[in-house]
């Protein structure tokens, strides 16, 4: 995960230059994606705080690299209209060569819809609908779509590079989203943790997804489970970093590397990482880690 918010410590925006030399590390490292959060603002009382914006980053970086999947964790649905976000999706994906997955949501910060005056009713109404239409689009090169929030009658031209289409992660925890997750998704995510011993909380979500997934026909199996997760490497911080979540895992490569492993057991098929510091060394000691856990993953 790139770090596109405020810095607690400091109090300002990580520099395009850290978001680039971050993601050029994992490149070069040998992890598996970057991924970058979608907000516009984070607003608490009368102090706003602010973030890059997400599609514009996503952008560059799929230009700058070759081999990670890139994606947002998660684009906000209700920011963008729907028809428009499978035709920048099907854009982004031939850009990357093929290695966009698309992760969709609800959003759920309302101070943000607010400011930007977007409608924060009937958030996961107006998400099925929207998905009623990007998927379409994505996956069969049109669509002719009226519903109660939103409407089209479109076709991609140039279609999607990828005519099976790109993966779609959504990410949800209610009855209807999971549903939604169930009935759409290529994969899933949850979030946020720290060493798995202290997941509990991840089991009982997937259970919740395992029987929407009964409910839709729809074996588990086909979806990809992926988790964000915390990780801290004390041996880098410096006076006046960003204090990692209590949370996190933290430690060396060597011991993080465990920590790592032990979602596989939990069924968990990829992690994504925000890591502290937030500095390109950070991200190469995750990839010594990750390295380290999928060996140890292998031999289990």
């Amino acid at each position: 995960m790139l770090p596109m918010g405020e810095d607690e410590a400091s109090h300002r925006v990580p520099p395009w230059s850290t978001l680039r030399d971050m993601a050029l590390t994992a490149e070069e490292r040998g992890l598996d994606s970057v991924y970058l959060a979608d907000h516009l603002l984070f607003r608490e009382r009368s102090r706003t705080e602010g973030i890059h914006e997400a599609w514009t980053v996503l952008s560059a970086v799929a230009a700058l690299t070759s081999r990670v999947e890139i994606g947002p964790l998660v684009l906000a649905v209700p920011f963008r209209n729907p028809a428009i976000t499978a035709k920048m999706a099907a854009e982004l994906d031939e850009i990357s060569g093929g290695r966009l997955v698309l992760g969709l949501g609800c959003g759920w910060h309302e101070p943000e819809f607010e400011a930007f005056d977007l409608p924060f009713d009937h958030r996961v109404g107006r998400f099925q609908e929207a998905l009623e239409i990007m998927l379409p689009l994505l996956r069969e090169g049109r669509v002719r779509f009226e519903g109660r929030w939103h409407r089209a009658n479109a076709e991609l031209a140039p279609p999607a590079l990828r005519q099976v289409g790109m993966p779609i992660l959504i990410a949800g925890k209610g009855p209807r989203m999971l549903r939604l997750v169930a009935r759409h998704a290529d994969r899933w995510n949850a979030a946020w943790y720290g060493p798995p011993a202290t997941a509990d909380e991840l089991d009982a979500r997937i259970a919740r997804l395992r029987a929407a997934c009964d409910e839709e026909g729809r074996d588990i199996a086909t979806i990809t489970l992926t988790a964000g997760v915390f990780v801290f490497f004390p041996a880098l911080a410096r006076e006046g970093d960003e204090t990692p979540p209590d949370s996190a895992m933290r430690g060396t490569p060597e011991e993080v590397a465990p920590m790592l492993a032990g979602y596989a057991g939990r069924g968990i098929g990829e992690l994504i990482s925000h890591v502290w510091p937030n500095r390109p060394e950070a991200v190469a000691e995750l990839a010594k880690a990750a390295e380290l856990a999928r060996d140890l993953v292998a031999v289990q």
